[in-house]
């Protein structure tokens, strides 16, 4: 390697340590803001408190497609492109088009602090590894919280999508609510999908952690997706319809 390429890699280097810095830091400060919210406000008052600072700081994870495709990351283009726009469906046309419906839920905050330690924990462990040096206990976070974190976020997030489905059939129609199942599905899968990649982009992982790791998230993805179509597919699937069955999400 020349000198050119050997310091226009440490500059690679260096931008992604800053930038993995900068998104463990938000996503703390999102994290320190939801467990003061909910005692002190109530879990249908944390969106007014946090849900802006959420949203950019979950649309700052654009720079990781553009990442992915200079290939300063060997995650897969496809893979983060599915999971970044998953996580902005979420946070933009769902939950802020329709804050009423879905944020007064407790699902919104367990949401966000599943999604806040992950990035946290991610995040600084991407940190550590660009500089070389990763204690144990870092390693250990980052492949074993799914176990609680991953669950807990594939429900609040199905919620969130679910809570939309009869407010976006008044609205727009019955296709709008087809459209939400499908996000719906696409929410479950790129939770999956996205920390493949994100093991992809580390080093030194065995292949038996892989696939005890991929048979836990594959469980979970088709417990959501059985749960969520045994409740929202009907044979005429109306507004009324879903009106209805929103009732069992209602009280939450």
């Amino acid at each position: 390697m020349d000198r050119s390429s050997a310091s226009r890699r440490q500059l690679q280097t260096q931008y992604l340590i800053l930038y993995n810095l900068v998104c463990a830091i938000l996503w703390l400060a999102v994290l320190g803001r939801v467990l003061l919210l909910v005692p002190l406000v109530g879990f249908q008052n944390v969106y007014g408190g946090v849900g802006n600072f959420v949203k950019w700081t979950q649309t700052l994870a654009v720079l990781e497609v553009v990442h992915s495709a200079l290939g300063l990351v060997r995650s897969p283009l496809p893979t983060t492109v599915m999971q970044v726009s998953s996580r902005l469906g979420l946070v933009w046309p769902i939950v802020s088009a329709h804050p009423t419906h879905t944020t007064p839920s407790p699902f919104y905050s367990t949401m966000l602090l599943a999604w806040s330690i992950t990035e946290v924990i991610r995040y600084s462990y991407f940190v550590l590894h660009l500089r070389g040096y990763v204690p144990e206990f870092a390693t250990w976070l980052r492949y074993n919280t799914f176990y609680i974190l991953y669950p807990v976020g594939i429900l609040s997030e199905m919620v969130m999508v679910l809570k939309t489905i009869g407010p976006a059939g008044r609205e727009w129609g019955t296709g709008a609510q087809w459209a939400l199942l499908g996000a719906l599905a696409a929410v479950v899968y790129s939770v999956y999908a996205y920390d493949r990649a994100a093991k992809e982009d580390d080093e030194g992982q065995t292949a038996s952690e892989e696939a005890r790791v991929s048979h836990v998230r594959v469980a979970v993805l088709v417990a959501g997706i059985q749960s969520s179509t045994q409740t929202w597919i009907q044979p005429s699937f109306s507004p009324q319809a879903a009106a209805v069955s929103m009732s069992v999400i209602a009280a939450t």
